[in-house]
C-alpha cells in the first residue's frame, strides 16, 4: 500500500533519528548461499509474507479506503500537531488523498496524471510532485509485493539475518531493471514487514538519498494484516508519521473519482464559497485602511 501524502500543508521534514540501517548477518545464518539459493530464499520469504498478510484475500484487493491522522513535524524534530485526512486508492496507480473535514485540499494521481484542488481552483499537478507521486509508485510495499515482483528483470537475493527494530528478521533485497535497490526486513515471528529502505535518486538534483519506512501496529481487516502505523524518513530527517483510525478493502470504489472532472464538481460546490469568504476577508481589510 502506497502512503505517499503529498497534500501541500502536511510536507515538513523533523530531525535525524537514529537507525540500524543495514542487515548485519548473524553467526548461525552465516552461510555461502549460490545465486540461485539466495534467489530461491529470497523469494520464499516473499511468499511466506504474502501467505501472513492474507494470501488471497490479500491479493485480490481492488480498492482501499483510509481514514487517520498524519503527524507534522517542525524543522527542530517537535510534534506540532495532527491533520486529519481521508484516502483513496485503487492499486497500482489511482490515488485520492482529502483533508478533513473540510475536503478544500485534494490531489488526485492517476498513472502519469495528476491534479490538485486548492482554495485557487483546479490546477495540474507540479511536475516535482507527479514525478514524486509515480516514484514512490514504484517502490510502493503493495505494489511491490502485488505486482512488480513478477517483472521479468526484478533480481532477488537474500541479504542475511538482522535484529531490526527489537525483532528476528530476515532481509530480502531486490533491484529493477532501473537499478533501483529495495531492501526489506520481515519479521521471523510473523513474516510480516517491518521496514523497508530504498536507494533514491532526487528527480531534480539527481543525488542520491535514501528513503525508510516502518511497518507496525498490524491489525487483521477483512482478512487482511494492515499496518496501522507507518513512519517514512528521508536521508534520516522524519517526512511524517501517520496513524490509521479505520481501513476498508473493496468498497467498489468508481474510477470516475481519480479525473480532473471530480475535482471540478468539488470545486463548483466549495468555489462560491471560498471566493465569498476572500471577498469579505478584502472588503474588511479594505474598510480598515
Amino acid at each position: 500500500m502506497r502512503i505517499s501524502w503529498r497534500i501541500a500543508i502536511l510536507t515538513v521534514l523533523g530531525m535525524a533519528s537514529l537507525v540500524v540501517l543495514a542487515p548485519h548477518a548473524n553467526a548461525q545464518d552465516d552461510e555461502v548461499l549460490m545465486p540461485e539459493q539466495s534467489t530461491a530464499k529470497a523469494k520464499g520469504i516473499i511468499e511466506q509474507a504474502i501467505d501472513a498478510f492474507g494470501g488471497q484475500a490479500y491479493l485480490n484487493i481492488h480498492d482501499i479506503t483510509y481514514t487517520g491522522r498524519i503527524g507534522e513535524f517542525g524543522h527542530s524534530g517537535d510534534l506540532n500537531g495532527f491533520e486529519t485526512f481521508i484516502d483513496y486508492e485503487i492499486p497500482p496507480s489511482k490515488e485520492r488523498q482529502e483533508n478533513l473535514p473540510k475536503r478544500n485540499i485534494i490531489e488526485v494521481y492517476d498513472g502519469d496524471k495528476g491534479w490538485v484542488l486548492d482554495r485557487g481552483g483546479v490546477s495540474e499537478a507540479a511536475v516535482t510532485d507527479l514525478a514524486r507521486y509515480q516514484e514512490d509508485t514504484k517502490v510502493d510495499l503493495y505494489n511491490i509485493l502485488r505486482y512488480r515482483i513478477h517483472e521479468p528483470n526484478m533480481i532477488f537475493r537474500y541479504a542475511g539475518f538482522d535484529v531490526v527494530d527489537l525483532k528476528e528478521a530476515d532481509w530480502v533485497e531486490l533491484v529493477d531493471s532501473e537499478n533501483r535497490t529495495i531492501r526489506i526486513a520481515f519479521a521471523r515471528s510473523t513474516h510480516l514487514p517491518i521496514r523497508k529502505v530504498v536507494d533514491t535518486r532526487d528527480p531534480n538534483s539527481q543525488l542520491r538519498g535514501e528513503e525508510i519506512e516502518y511497518y507496525s501496529l498490524y491489525h487483521p481487516i477483512e482478512g487482511i494484516e494492515t499496518p496501522f502505523q507507518i513512519t517514512r524518513e528521508r536521508n534520516g530527517m522524519k517526512v511524517y508519521q501517520v496513524f490509521f483510525d479505520t481501513c476498508h478493502y473493496n468498497t467498489n470504489l468508481s474510477t470516475s473519482l481519480f479525473t480532473k472532472e471530480s475535482l471540478d464538481q468539488r470545486w463548483a460546490k466549495i468555489g462560491k464559497k471560498s471566493k465569498y469568504k476572500k471577498s469579505a476577508k478584502d472588503d474588511k481589510d479594505a474598510a480598515n485602511e
